[in-house]
């Protein structure tokens, strides 16, 4: 017994004996000692944390090559490889994590949401529950500051820029034709379902060099990488009906959405200028199919739809009325691929098919016309550091338009062209620390039909002031080709361009936004011809110029009163361009001084309701009174419209909602048609130009079927 006890205090001594006391201190950059942090040797259980001093200390068994693993919250892991002996009195500077959710955001020109953002200024839900968007991405986005109101197209006019100059992505692959076809003084709406997407970024200005092709503004939708749960979504409305349904395997899924609009019980309802012969109709379908891989998802997502109406429009120098007749079919295709590499590398490609048709008769000429596009794109993404990451790529745009053009006097005449475009790019963002970043890119594009190459810089950066608020730069150049209603009479011309120039401050507190930002964008080689409208015998050029500054506020609360979420958005635009059939320079009739807005949504738990308005006011826009002298030289009167929206749960799964826009009944005028020829006294008449559904009643009943009897529509809400 007394040997055993002295062997086992020997073998005590030993162990003791053996091990090895690891000490130093953890400083940060300033170098003062953070307190808190965890010290370990990796694979072990031995460690230490530091004290008040940033000192720590602690004892260790193991012998040869480890690894210290030094960690704090807010600051990048720091890894020690090396002999355990030589791990004393070791000085650690931690540095700042600049991908922690309170490190600085390049944001400057952009709005982001999403669950995977970091400054949400408009969330996804928000398509659907503000009161005037009436389900449609684009009019959720127009109470976003930087727009401009123009009621009768329905389109994005951003900072200056007409709506051409917007262009729209889904999962980074672009979109040729975004919008349903429409008539005359009648807005358009997106083609696309909100409830088949989860994140959007809007970028006014300054985008990254990813992305051409737009002058102005792009708008990217991303589908939803996998759905929560599988369900059905069947919804009844005053105008039309929808159906959806979501199905989920192991490693894939597959949504689907089809809806049916017609627009006859609305006509009957509310009358206006316009004899319909046959009421606005439309039937599309969608569907996202997703597979996971062991390294990354693909997504095939499809969409069609087909659109018909008939109508006999008012107007002033037809005594009978013009008659107008649409046909459109379209179809979209996006397929794309996104994984990882290795640890540090990405991939991304993606291709996207477009064939639009449209058929259409207005007065005695009937134009028949059919445009097929391409997407092609492959990126990749290095991911150096969580301070330094790399990213390049290239794209392929091709485009083949053609048109056939006949009328009782002349016998049919084909117009048409082919428009490729080869692009490509590279960009990096470096984070000096949590404070300072920087985003730095250049993009190449060699447009065939021109025979020209063009060179874009791109730069931003942000530098945060306080815990809570930043400042941001951007500069960037654009490019953008001519439209289909210029290319397709004249190509020999030159790529649109335009430079922008950005100044952001954005203030961000627990539910609280507060955006400003100040602008100036430079127009050249714009597109100028000599006849009222483009022509087959039009003079074309590429001598056009203009400009557009302005500063836009953003102010959104969701947390000062309760169950109450509201935004406030202004923006001043000073702009003027000389380019189409302009005479001189001047304010462009779709571009509006001023414009606001103001959203409010509040939950009424004891209702079990959210009742939701939204009011906007533009001041008003030019046009040319053929009775006075000068161009573009009078303005119509201010555009005024409040809308009311209210949502009732009547269970977990079913909600009533309805909706009416423009509910005081503002007679707002978007410009004049004047007559041809002057009247006996030398003067030439006029008729109102007034938005033909101005006035908007929607009733819609939603049911969800699912598993999960607790979710769904009161989410939505």
């Amino acid at each position: 017994m007394k040997k055993l006890t002295i062997i086992f205090m020997a073998l005590i001594s030993f162990q003791i004996s053996a091990q090895t006391t690891i000490s130093g201190k953890i400083f940060n950059s300033k170098q003062e000692p953070i307190e808190g942090a965890n010290i370990y040797l990796e694979g072990t259980y031995d460690g230490s944390t530091s004290d008040e001093n940033g000192s720590f200390s602690f004892k260790t068994s193991e012998t040869g090559t480890q690894t210290l693993v030094v960690s704090f919250m807010s600051y990048e892991t720091f890894y020690l490889v090396g002999d355990v002996s030589f791990m004393k009195e070791i000085k650690v500077k931690l540095k700042e994590d600049v991908s922690a959710l309170d490190a600085v955001v390049l944001s400057a020109g952009t709005f982001s949401a999403g669950d995977n953002s970091k400054v949400n200024a408009l969330k996804p839900l928000d398509v659907v529950t503000t009161a005037s968007a009436l389900g449609d991405f684009v009019g959720a986005l127009q109470t976003l500051p930087g727009t401009t109101t123009v009621a009768e197209d329905g389109r994005l006019f951003v900072r200056g820029g007409d709506a051409n100059e917007t262009q729209i992505f889904i999962d980074g692959i672009r979109v040729f034709t975004p919008y349903s076809p429409t008539t005359n003084n009648a807005p358009t709406r997106g083609r696309y379902s909100p409830f088949l997407f989860d994140g959007i970024t809007f970028s006014t200005g300054g985008y990254s060099a990813e992305f051409g092709q737009a002058l102005s503004s792009v708008l990217l939708l991303n589908t939803i990488d996998e759905p929560d749960q599988e369900k059905t979504d069947i919804g009844i409305m005053s105008v039309g009906a929808t159906l959806g349904n979501t199905q989920k395997w192991e490693k894939s899924s597959l949504s689907v959405n089809a809806s049916y609009i017609n627009l006859a019980p609305y006509n009957a309802i509310f009358k206006n200028r316009n004899e319909w012969i046959k009421p606005y109709e439309t039937a599309s379908g969608e569907a996202v199919y997703r597979k996971k891989s062991n390294s990354g998802l693909f997504k095939l997502y499809g969409a069609f739809d087909a659109t018909n109406f008939e109508l006999i429009q008012e107007d002033i120098n037809e005594p009978d009325g013009a008659h107008f007749k649409l046909n459109n079919n379209n179809f979209y295709l996006n397929g794309s691929y996104q994984g990882d590499l290795n640890d540090t590398w990405t991939l991304f490609g993606g291709l996207s098919y477009t064939r639009a048709k449209n058929c259409l008769n207005i007065i005695e000429s009937a134009i028949d016309n059919a445009e097929n596009s391409l997407h092609a794109k492959l990126k990749f993404k290095n991911r150096i550091s969580n301070r330094f990451k790399l990213y390049f790529g290239a794209e392929y745009f091709a485009t083949h338009f053609e048109e056939a053009y006949n009328d009782i006097t002349t016998d049919k005449v084909h117009y048409g062209y082919n428009n490729n475009i080869a692009a490509a790019y590279a960009e990096t963002d470096i984070f000096i620390s949590k404070k300072l970043a920087f985003k730095t890119g250049l993009r190449g594009e060699y447009s065939q039909l021109f025979k020209d190459f063009t060179i874009a810089p791109r730069l931003s950066l942000a530098y945060k002031t306080t815990e809570k608020s930043q400042v941001s730069l951007a500069y960037g150049n654009f490019y953008q080709n001519p439209s289909s209603n210029v290319l397709k009479f004249n190509q020999d011309l030159k790529a649109e361009n335009t430079s922008h120039y950005i100044f952001n401050y954005q203030f961000n507190l627990d539910r609280k936004l507060f955006r400003a930002e100040a602008y100036c964008k430079t127009y050249d080689n714009l597109v100028k011809y000599d006849t009222d409208f483009t022509s087959f015998d039009s003079q074309y050029n590429s001598n056009g110029n203009g400009f557009a500054r302005g500063v836009d506020l953003f102010w959104r609360d969701s947390k000062t009163i309760k169950n109450v979420d509201y935004w406030l958005s202004y923006s001043f635009l000073d702009t003027q361009r000389d380019y189409q059939n302009y005479q001189t320079k001047a304010q462009p009739n779709f571009a509006n001084t001023h414009n606001l807005s103001v959203v409010g949504k509040y939950w009424i738990n004891k209702w079990r309701s959210q009742v939701g308005m939204s009011y906007a006011y533009a001041s008003g826009r030019t046009y040319t009174n053929p009775n006075t002298t000068g161009f573009l030289n009078q303005k119509t009167k201010a555009f005024n419209s409040l809308s009311l929206n209210w949502a009732y749960l009547i269970s977990p799964q079913k909600i009533l909602y309805a909706s009416v826009n423009n509910v005081l009944g503002f007679k707002n005028i978007n410009g004049y048609q004047y007559a041809n020829t002057p009247d006996v006294n030398g003067h030439f008449n006029r008729r109102a130009l007034q938005p033909a559904t101005d006035q908007f009643f929607f009733v819609g009943f939603f049911w969800t079927i699912s598993e999960d009897k607790k979710s769904n529509q009161l989410d939505n809400l």
